[in-house]
């Protein structure tokens, strides 16, 4: 591998991994809220 394909592949894995963590990092500080339970099926009914 020449230098430059390394260059560019550790820019790459930069990109993708960092984009991962800035995703779970978002999720753990603003989590999707939770979806309503259809109809028919509460524990209280």
């Amino acid at each position: 591998m020449s230098a430059s394909a390394i260059v560019m592949m550790v820019i790459a894995m930069l990109i993708v991994w960092g984009g991962l963590i800035t995703a779970i990092l978002r999720l753990r500080s603003h989590p999707e809220p939770p979806e309503p339970m259809p109809p028919g099926t509460h524990p209280a009914e």
